[in-house]
Order: C-alpha cells, then sequence, then structure tokens
C-alpha cells in the first residue's frame, strides 16, 4: 500500500487517459509501480544511508506559474544555446544548432515516433520509486534528439529552475529525454537552482548510438532548502562514448543517480564528480554501470568535501556479466573531511561473472595534511586561504576529467565560487 508522501507526490499527475495510448500505458504503470512501492526507508537497500523522513513528513503541492531564469555567474561566459524550464515548464528555447530536433514534452500528443519508442523505456520505474513518481507526474520538460552524423559544436544549456512558495512545499518532476543517433556528437549542460522549499524530481533519459558521443555536465546548485533527487539512465551503443561529470553545492538533502547498460562492445563510459557540502547538508550519490557486452571500459572517480555536520554518501556499483570479456572497470571515491562531526558513508562495490576482466575499486576518507598547510602559511598565507587552496586542488583533479575546457572552466569557477563562500572565510572546525 503506498505511502501518504508518495500520493502527495503524485498530486496533480496528469490522468493516465489523457494523451496518446502509449503514454497513457507508460503513465499508468509508473503509478502501479509508485504506489505500491511506496517511497523507500533505511531498511531498503539502495537508501539505507539516506533517511527520508523529512521528505515524507512534507505535503507538497503544484508549482505556481513560472520565473524568469537567469545563468550562475560561474556559467556566463559559456557559449550555448540555452533551454529553460522553470517549475517544470519549458520556458525558453534558443534556436538550437543544426542538427539538432526538440520537442517540449508539456504535450506530447503529437510527438514524432523518436518520442514515443524511447521516453519511460530506458528509467526502470519498477525498482526506482521517484523514477516512478516522475513518470507518473511529469507535466513538462524537452525532447532532445541529434540527427545522424551530426557534429554539435555548440553546447545546449539546460537551465532547471525551481521556486518555491510560502508556506508549502513545492513539488516539481521536469523530464528531459536525448536521443544521439548513429555517428553524431553534442554536449548537454544541465544546471539546477532554485529558492526556498521545494522537491526537484528530475529524470533524465539518455539513448546514445553506434560511435555517438554525448558529453553530459550537470551542476546541482539547489536552494538550501530542496530536496533533490535525480536519476540519469543511459543506454550505450557499440563503440559509443559517454562523458558525464556532475558537480552538487545545494539543498538540504541530494541524491544524484546514475544508471548505465553498455549494451555494446568498445564503449568509452566516463562517470567522474564531486560533491560539495556543509552546514547540515546531505548528498547522496549512487551509480550503477551494467556491463553486457564485451571489450569496454569504464571510469568512475568521485571526490566530495565534506565540513561542518554534513554528510555524503557513495555508493557505487559496477555489474560485469558472463559474456562481458574483456571488461576494463575503474571505480574511486574520495572524501576529504573538514570537520570532525562530518561524515561519509561509502559502499564501491564489483560484481563479476566473467574471469577475463581488469576491474578495481576503492575509497579513501582523509583530513587536510598539516605539513601542506604549514608549508602554504609560512609563506604569508593565511590559515583560511590556505584550506581553501588545498581544497581547491583536490577538487581539482575530478574537474579535469572534464573534456571540453569552456565547460571545465565553468565548473572550476562554479567550485571557486562555493570555496569562496563557505571555506575561505570559514574557520577550521575541531582542529583540523
Amino acid at each position: 500500500m503506498s505511502d501518504k508522501a508518495t500520493l502527495a507526490l503524485l498530486t496533480g499527475a496528469p490522468s493516465s487517459g489523457d494523451g496518446p495510448q502509449w503514454l497513457a500505458t507508460v503513465r499508468r504503470t509508473a503509478v502501479e509501480h509508485a504506489e505500491r512501492a511506496g517511497l523507500p526507508g533505511v531498511r531498503t537497500e539502495a537508501w539505507k544511508f539516506t533517511n527520508l523522513n523529512a521528505l515524507k513528513a512534507l505535503e507538497p503541492v503544484a508549482p505556481r506559474g513560472t520565473a524568469e531564469i537567469a545563468r550562475p555567474a560561474s556559467f556566463g561566459g559559456l557559449d550555448a544555446a540555452e533551454l529553460h524550464l522553470s517549475n517544470g515548464t519549458l520556458t525558453r528555447a534558443d534556436a538550437l544548432p543544426h542538427g539538432v530536433e526538440m520537442v517540449s514534452l508539456a504535450g506530447p500528443d503529437d510527438a514524432p515516433g523518436w518520442v514515443a519508442e524511447t521516453l519511460g523505456r530506458i528509467a526502470d520505474t519498477d525498482q526506482h520509486p521517484f523514477t516512478a513518481i516522475n513518470t507518473g507526474a511529469f507535466a513538462g520538460g524537452v525532447a532532445l534528439r541529434i540527427a545522424r552524423g551530426a557534429t554539435v559544436e555548440r553546447p545546449i544549456l539546460l537551465l532547471v529552475d525551481t521556486q518555491g512558495v510560502e508556506g508549502a512545499a513545492v513539488a516539481t518532476h521536469p523530464r528531459v529525454l536525448v536521443v544521439v543517433e548513429d555517428g553524431a556528437m553534442a554536449d548537454l549542460v544541465e544546471v539546477h537552482t532554485g529558492s526556498g522549499a521545494y522537491v526537484n524530481n528530475a529524470v533524465t533519459e539518455l539513448v546514445i548510438g553506434k560511435d555517438a558521443r554525448l558529453g553530459h555536465y550537470k551542476l546541482q546548485a539547489e536552494s538550501g532548502e530542496a530536496f533533490h533527487i535525480a536519476m540519469t539512465a543511459a543506454l550505450c551503443a557499440d563503440s559509443s562514448t559517454y562523458d558525464n561529470f556532475a558537480l552538487s553545492t545545494g539543498g538540504r538533502l541530494a541524491r544524484n543517480e546514475i544508471r548505465a547498460t553498455l549494451d555494446g562492445r568498445h564503449i568509452e563510459y566516463r562517470i567522474n564528480g564531486g560533491y560539495l557540502a556543509c552546514g547540515d547538508q546531505h548528498m547522496d550519490t549512487a551509480t550503477f554501470i551494467d556491463h553486457a557486452k564485451p571489450d569496454c571500459a569504464s571510469h568512475e572517480l568521485y571526490k566530495g568535501v565534506l565540513a561542518d555536520r554534513a554528510h555524503g554518501v557513495f555508493q557505487g556499483k559496477i555489474l560485469v556479466r558472463p559474456d562481458a570479456q574483456k571488461t576494463d572497470g575503474y571505480q574511486m571515491n574520495r572524501a576529504l573531511l573538514l570537520s570532525r562531526e562530518a561524515e561519509i558513508n561509502s559502499k564501491p562495490e564489483l560484481e563479476i561473472y566473467a574471469d577475463d576482466v581488469k576491474c578495481s575499486h576503492g575509497a579513501t576518507v582523509g583530513e587536510l595534511e598539516d605539513d601542506q598547510l604549514f608549508y602554504l602559511m609560512a609563506r604569508g598565507i593565511s590559515k583560511e586561504r590556505a584550506r581553501a587552496m588545498l581544497v581547491a586542488a583536490y577538487v581539482d583533479e575530478a574537474i579535469d576529467h572534464i573534456q571540453r575546457e569552456p565547460i571545465r572552466d565553468a565548473f572550476r569557477a562554479a567550485a571557486a565560487d562555493w570555496m569562496q563562500r563557505h571555506i575561505a572565510g570559514a574557520p577550521a572546525e575541531g582542529g583540523v
């Protein structure tokens, strides 16, 4: 039986009888899954380190209207075509580069075949209640198709903004679908912001065709009162490349989940990122890589910085199926604790059913080195500034994995802004 919180998040969801038959079927199945499962608790293995009681206590309401969205300052110099989703509704769409087709998901009655064939088919609703809720409740979003063989030089910048309502918690369910056809190349930059208290339950589905490349970069800089629950699900074909980077700095509670099936040979799959938390923030990163075919490589590096009473979670799993010989998988989570009260739960995992593979995983937790601090302070640098410099250098190792320099510079600026606000002027806690 569904719990009250699940029903609240589904409030205002489109009727499963609305729209085309294919969409009605997808919605109806998702709602059944959501109502049967309810929201996960700490007894659910995948959520054992993330307590959702504060979210379950909310009584979410539908968003009211839209608002103008401004780029974060760190992305001000990025030359990109912009798409805006305000409170889940598409409010701005620049002219997109040649080879890119866009469809609004606000009313997909006449959606083209590529949308009907893929929307709701990549992100699983059976085992993932929030994905099921999004699928049953989304009332807007955007679908993008990169045409076969197209090389899109200019990035697409998707700004997703949510505005809370005084005295209530807004719930939005933005939906994004990206289909990169065979031989195509593109970059998508996704930025989540907002103000006030709200739930942003986002789902992004990706289909990456044969010999195709997608760079997908995400900044989560939500309101300090927000709950950010996000699912990214990718299906990769032969000789494709998926390059993902995610940086999380905002939210009261944030969970970023990335799942992929490597359903072809010679795939390059890279998911790297960082999480920067302070105060009482809770940040959960969950990844799952399904090596379903042979001769594929995956690389994963996540670096966390936790100050004050912040709590970080990293759960990463690599599955290597029996036929996936010659798999090369690497997974590492490193956490830097800047306070005695900060906490990290890390659970890297390998599940291997093939014998000719090269896979490794690991996790480290540490503090700033006193010798390094002393070295900088001996050269006239204040302790606070020295701490910020060392933390920035630590995070840069992950940011350096971003392939395109303008996008890399924007994320480096976003991380530097967080350092300036939360580290450079903050005294060390607990003697760290």
